[in-house]
Formats: C-alpha cells, structure tokens, sequence
C-alpha cells in the first residue's frame, strides 16, 4: 500500500495585468514556484495531479519504476493497460519513440488532445508497459505541464486523476479522495466546460503501422484529428 503523504495543493495564478510584461502577446504567468515544487517531488519518485488540456491527470516519472508502480496502485489499474507519456517538445518524441510518420504530421497534432501511439525506442524505461512495443505520447496544449516535462528533463507517465472505470475529472475538487496519496496537486482551476465531451479524454491514434492509422480512442478530437490524417496526408484507416 502507498503510505499517506502531507499532500501540497498548489494553484497556478494566471498572468496579471500589472506591468509592462502585460503587453507582451507571449508573457507567461511565473509559475517558477509550482514547477521547482512539483519536479522536485517527481524526482523524489512521488506521484502528482495536473491539469493537462483535456482533463486532470496523474504523473510519474516515466524512467522510475518505483514510481510508476505507485500510479497503478493509487489507481487501482489493471497492470495490463499501458500508461502514455507526456514531452514537452515535438523533438523529444524521438529520443524515446520510432518516429516513421512525416515531421509535419507531428506538428500539426501537437500540441493538442491527441495521443499518438508509437514504436518505443530502447531509451524509454523496460518496466512501463513492459507487455508492448508501442507507447502512446503526448504534447498537451498546457503551458503548465511542458514546462514540467522540460524541467524534469526526462518524460511524464501520464494517466487521467480517477480511480479506474471512474468517470474522468475536470477540477481538482472531484477526485479529492485521491489526494492523501498525492505529494502535489497542481490546481489550474475548471478545464472546459464540465461536460460529458468535455471529460472524453484524448483522442488516441495508433500510428505505428506506415501510412495507415487506427482509432483506439475517439475522445475529444476525433473528426479534426482524421480530417489531417485522411485529406493532408493520405493515410487509410484501419478498422
């Protein structure tokens, strides 16, 4: 069992209207003290919650073992679904994927609510989803969650913030029961609108057999997702 930790909560503050870095279109709130807190305490081998760009999630480093194992157990998941990873960046994705599609297909995609599934590279961790050659990997579109996985400078294990076969969470307050177990709950306030579209998850897309591509999960973003892959860059779908 994971023992019960002193578990931080801890708020992203938007971006204040003071000063002369309001005017700039790319300012970004300082959120120096939350990212230093929640690395640290992933590096410490501890599980957080986020918000991602579609609902809250629950991540791990993904080269711990230890600390992968402690997302299976806080979930209560059956040790035979895989967990994705999370980068901060298009080309992190090749350190630890075989990337057989076209670069630009990557960047239309990403960042965005889209799992890409992939053949692993012999750099990612043996012990996370050691029952396939594939990997699902993700670049939300969450300023919050790439800093992190830069900051980290290795990739995020990522699942969604639920108990299994729980409905997904889109505020911090709703999978409440799972904090004790948590070292850091990073609060970005409500994702979307709370709807049941809403907390769909992302759209995951297996990409690992070349120029075709198969639907593992509709989620939020399917007909966008498709319409790149079938009318930009022509590839058939497996049923």
């Amino acid at each position: 069992m994971c023992k019960e930790l002193k578990t931080r909560v801890l708020r992203l503050v938007p971006q204040t209207v003071n000063g002369p870095s309001a005017q700039r279109a790319d300012a970004q709130p300082d959120w120096s003290e939350v990212l230093e807190t929640t690395s640290t305490s992933l590096k410490q081998g501890h599980v957080v919650a986020l918000p991602t760009d579609t609902i809250y999630g629950l991540a791990a480093l993904a080269q711990n073992s230890e600390a992968i194992r402690r997302v299976y157990d806080i979930k209560g998941r059956n040790g035979q679904k895989p967990l994705a990873i999370c980068v901060g960046e298009i080309e992190d994705i090749y350190k630890f994927c075989k990337v057989t599609v076209p670069d630009a297909l990557l960047g239309d995609l990403l960042p965005g609510p889209v799992t890409l599934v992939l053949e692993r590279s012999e750099a990612l961790n043996s012990d996370l989803n050691p029952f396939t050659p594939l990997v699902g990997v993700r670049i939300p579109d969450h300023a919050f969650i790439r800093q992190l996985s830069q900051k980290c400078s290795e990739p995020l294990a990522l699942t969604s913030a639920n108990v299994s076969s729980h409905a997904s969470t889109v505020a911090v307050e709703e999978f409440q029961d799972l904090w004790p177990r948590l070292a850091v709950v990073v609060d970005g306030g409500p994702i979307g609108d709370q709807s049941l579209e809403c907390r769909l998850g992302s759209t995951v897309i297996d990409l690992s057999v070349s120029g075709r591509y198969r639907v593992i999960r509709p989620g939020c973003a399917l007909p966008a997702t498709v319409d790149i892959l079938e009318q930009k860059y022509r590839l058939s779908r497996d049923h």
